[in-house]
């Protein structure tokens, strides 16, 4: 404990504080959106609030992946940076912005053509007719998402992560004002209920991915970057296939491992439909604020991409190690507090987002179990970004793949359903999946640092 109080890790710590808050805030800003909708609609119904939970569960798996793809820049980018190649850095603008474009547009048309597959998970079919319609809309939204982040992963590489905290503030207080606006039909503006909530998302992300090309193109810092680049389809799609599979290397599988994870809460969201829409509806909530401190937690994690990333640039073991351990550090006293906080207002936090007392009762006991596995959650993400930095994502896919989809699911399915524990015993079994991925991931990253 000694040497993570040493001058050199109380270094590391003010560094990374100073690279993640501002990561933290925009990372949490991407879930909030989530949030409000879920907190708006729950005065609505109980009905609207379930499909709002359904359509998610499709919803964050897409996003969490295109978010993932667009990591894969930022270690690269990083790397450049230490050794100042401003070539390759313009050369990474140019193909990952590409890359995302691309991207949004796939993973928009993949989910909209796939939308009616809710019908085939045995769902209540009123909380269905409402899903679909309401994912429809945010899946078109993934697109100037994906273009958003294409920029703020770019721009994080640099060590330049303010401008994207700032842009998403603003876009979420949008969010909130057009969700007030639309939802409840305010100020001349038609009362449009469920449907509001997600245009009002779609709006407040367009204007991110415009806030954010406008701070890239036309900051000094980024002048140099934009040198030859042409604004024309034909120097567009002109890219480096080199490049391009470099980026996907490590930003397919950095997707894959957030799918991993959030597919298996997703996939429970589908088992505890099987119970009632009071349970789907708890389980969003609790979701909801467990997702929230997760997504502060990937803030952490990036951030530890970065700085790891940085010293393999500047190959150096010792820098790498370092940068790497002081963000568990932090993570695990930051996810120590949530869960204390977790457990403190566990009776109140759910009646902010619901009136039903059957849903606040089960939320209450949901927020309980998520107390306890926030040090897991915790560990397991920042492991992810340490590792992407020194570049080494396939073991850590395949880690996650077993401990969510071979272990945690299989074993929700048993707590809730064979041994009668209800959406609580779903929650055993995802809460075993990730304590599985934390120590496998913290144990890789050791093993790996120690051979550079």
């Amino acid at each position: 404990m000694s040497n993570l109080l040493s001058k050199n890790y109380l270094t590391n710590y003010k560094a990374t504080f100073l690279l993640a808050y501002p990561v933290v805030i925009s990372q949490l800003g991407h879930i909030m959106v989530g949030v409000v909708d879920t907190a708006m609609v729950g005065q609505i119904g109980t009905i609207e609030q379930a499909a709002v939970a359904l359509s998610n569960s499709l919803y964050t798996l897409v996003l969490v992946f295109g978010l993932g793809v667009s990591y894969g820049v930022t270690p690269l980018v990083a790397a450049a940076d230490s050794s100042k190649n401003h070539l390759e850095n313009a050369a990474l603008l140019k193909n990952g912005i590409f890359i995302n474009t691309i991207l949004g547009f796939l993973l928009f048309l993949l989910l909209f053509s796939i939308s009616p597959i809710l019908n085939l998970f045995n769902q209540k079919q009123e909380v269905v007719d409402l899903a679909i319609p309401f994912l429809n809309v945010m899946m078109l939204g993934m697109i100037p998402l994906c273009i958003f982040s294409g920029f703020k992963q770019f721009t994080e590489g640099l060590s330049f992560t303010r401008i994207a905290m700032w842009i998403t503030v603003v876009s979420n207080l949008l969010n909130i004002l057009l969700n007030y606006l639309m939802i409840f039909g305010h100020w001349g503006f038609p009362e449009m209920g469920l449907m509001g909530s997600c245009w009002a998302s779609f709006i407040s992300r367009v204007a991110m991915a415009i806030a954010m090309f406008v701070y890239v193109y036309y900051n000094k810092h980024f002048k140099i970057y934009w040198e030859g680049f042409n604004f024309t389809i034909r120097d567009f799609i002109r890219i480096d296939k080199l490049l391009v599979k470099k980026i996907l290397a490590i930003g397919i599988p950095s997707g894959l491992q957030w799918v991993f994870e959030v597919g298996a809460f997703a996939f429970a969201v589908i088992m505890i439909g099987w119970i009632s829409p009071d349970a789907q509806a708890a389980h969003q909530i609790a979701l909801s604020i467990a997702a929230s401190t997760y997504m502060m937690a990937s803030g952490l994690s990036a951030a530890a991409s970065v700085r790891v990333g940085n010293q393999l640039g500047l190959k150096s073991r010792e820098g790498v190690r370092t940068a790497g351990f002081s963000a568990f550090a932090m993570v695990l006293i930051f996810m120590g507090l949530m869960a204390v906080l977790f457990i403190l207002f566990q009776q109140f936090i759910p009646t902010l987002f619901s009136k039903e007392s059957n849903v606040i009762s089960i939320a209450s006991s949901l927020l309980v179990i998520a107390a306890f596995f926030q040090l897991s959650d915790g560990v397991q993400v920042v492991g992810l970004g340490a590792l992407r930095g020194v570049k080494d994502v396939k073991i850590p896919t395949i880690i996650t793949l077993i401990a969510y989809w071979a272990i945690g699911l299989p074993m929700s399915y048993v707590f809730g359903f064979k041994m009668n524990l209800g959406v609580e015993g779903i929650w055993y079994g995802l809460s075993l999946g990730l304590t599985i991925a934390a120590v496998f991931l913290l144990w890789r990253f050791n093993y790996v640092s120690k051979r550079i």
